[in-house]
């Protein structure tokens, strides 16, 4: 079954080998992927950078271990954002979370491995509910694949973001005090997680989305203003691909619900 399709194209979602390379140290500053040494690599990114999200998983795969990066990525934004089948959705989850576990095998080194496992079982938990999945045992696999992510590459800012959603939703879940003595998770550490997302990229509206889902989260309606204030923050973004126009929508989705 066909992929749905990127449902808003630009142009200036386009890029060329050249200018995807210039561009690449802000399009990358959320996941602290290096510009890689292949061509095929290089298209299989101008093509997920653009929105063609299945065409980008499908070069990532064929030049494989090393496009598993950009095949996760396209898997999970895709999944996340488009993918309107729930039982589809979760089996492309648990697809990227298994391949993420060779990855993590076969290159040790490599973030993208431990990142995207994390992102992955997160999606894939809020799919079948933190409740359910905590009684699963998918938490700390989370949370080790995302303090491994943040040992490689402490400047991965789209892992901040995840850690810091991992505290909020966990404690959301399951309260302040069960969620400290049996997962040690804190309100504080959540919010100092987004905050530092924050400081690493200045242009991130995931981040804010995020940090703003937590103040509802884990203060309610006394943080609704700076919650709020995030939202509009995110909405502001200028995106510089599909996936960032993705989540700048999400913003704006938010504003109209609130």
């Amino acid at each position: 079954m066909a992929w749905t399709k990127f449902p808003y194209p630009e142009d200036g979602y386009v890029y060329t080998a050249a200018s995807v390379k210039k561009a690449w140290p802000r399009l990358h500053v959320g996941d602290a992927e290096p510009f890689p040494k292949k061509a095929a690599l290089v298209d299989a990114w101008i093509a997920f950078h653009a929105g063609q999200f299945e065409e980008a998983a499908k070069l990532g795969l064929a030049a494989g271990l090393d496009g598993y990066a950009v095949a996760h990525k396209a898997t999970c934004i895709y999944a996340n954002y488009l993918e309107k089948n729930e039982k589809k959705k979760l089996a492309m989850f648990e697809e990227v979370v298994e391949r993420c576990e060779r990855q993590q095998a076969e290159q040790p080194g490599n973030p993208a491995g431990f990142y995207w496992h994390a992102y992955a079982l997160g999606r894939y938990a809020q799919g079948i509910s933190v409740v359910k999945a905590l009684a699963q045992g998918i938490a700390p696999k989370v949370r080790a694949s995302l303090d491994q992510t943040i040992a490689l590459a402490p400047a991965h800012s789209d892992a901040h973001i995840a850690l810091g959603a991992f505290h909020a939703e966990i404690i959301g879940s399951v309260g302040a005090m069960i969620g400290g003595l049996t997962y040690g998770v804190k309100k504080e550490e959540a919010y100092k997680n987004f905050k530092k997302a924050i400081e690493l990229n200045a242009d991130t509206a995931i981040g804010r989305i995020e940090y703003a889902n937590a103040l509802v989260t884990l203060d309610g309606n006394k943080k609704m203003a700076d919650a709020v204030k995030l939202y509009q923050l995110a909405a502001a973004v200028e995106p510089q691909d599909a996936m960032e126009r993705l989540d700048v929508e999400a913003a704006k989705e938010e504003l109209e619900d609130d």
